[in-house]
């Protein structure tokens, strides 16, 4: 699920989980914990995120079955957890990190490229966050990284897509190149950091950490809160439930009080 590897003092780090790369709970707690380990090894200059080549798109967020299956709320507070230590492994890297990303970056995918330093992409790529269709909230924090504020609201608000090469006008994706091309990208950069001195570059990250405006790790945690709070209501259930069976949402409700999980299980 996770692969990682040490080349030439860039850290890779591969996610392999088919068909779409969305991750369980335990897939992102390794994920995390992996790109830690590199980060802590003092022979690590940089470290490059990709996903398997041979999957369809980079990360597509959280496994929506493994959620539709849990009767009871430990899945989604696992998940929301693992992506909160994923994005923030991301963050507080030791090293620079490069998101190489391809096809589709969705939700937790957003999570990732918005909390790297640097993104390559190939021009397949697509980003968005479909989180409203799916009865959740959250990494508004990470897109608003990556293109201006109206731009986040209106891509939040209506699940659209944006490409790769908007975000290289925007200037938030550092090059834009055929698929075919995309890792030995994202190394010729690694490599051009990799030959600086360790010990300014790690001191840079960590100064440019300390610098940034908002602080995306109490600010992601915040949006959470309120991915729980939905989950109350039936609404989440029922978005979950009808992307997992592929079929049309059976109801919308707007205001008034909709029964929640425990509600729902009384005959």
């Amino acid at each position: 699920m996770i692969r990682s590897e040490v080349r030439d003092h860039v850290g890779e780090v591969v996610i392999a989980n088919p068909p779409v790369n969305a991750l369980p709970v335990a897939g992102w707690f390794r994920l995390a914990d992996t790109i830690r380990e590199l980060g802590r090894d003092p022979d690590v200059r940089a470290v490059i995120i990709a996903a398997d080549p041979n999957i369809k798109g980079f990360q597509a967020g959280v496994d929506i079955k493994e959620l539709a299956a849990d009767p009871t709320n430990e899945s989604l507070i696992g998940v929301n957890r693992g992506c909160w230590e994923t994005f923030a492994a991301v963050y507080d890297c030791e090293v620079p990190v490069i998101a190489a990303v391809h096809g589709f970056c969705l939700g937790g995918g957003i999570g990732i490229a918005g909390n790297a330093d640097i993104v390559v992409a190939s021009d397949d790529a697509t980003f968005g966050l479909p989180e409203v269709d799916r009865g959740a909230l959250g990494a508004a924090t990470h897109l608003s990284r990556l293109v201006p504020q109206h731009k986040m609201r209106a891509l939040f608000f209506t699940g659209s897509m944006i490409s790769a090469q908007e975000l290289l006008a925007f200037g938030t994706v550092e090059r834009v190149v055929p698929r075919d091309q995309l890792m030995d990208a994202a190394r010729d950069i690694a490599q051009v950091i990799a030959k600086k001195s360790p010990i300014v570059i790690r001191r840079a990250k960590e100064s440019l950490n300390a610098i940034d405006p908002v602080d995306v790790k109490r600010s992601y945690r915040f949006e959470q809160g309120f991915t729980f709070e939905l989950n109350l209501w039936g609404d989440s259930d029922e978005l979950r439930q009808a992307f997992v069976e592929k079929r049309e949402v059976r109801s919308e409700r707007s205001g008034g009080r909709t029964p929640g999980r425990a509600e729902r299980r009384e005959p």
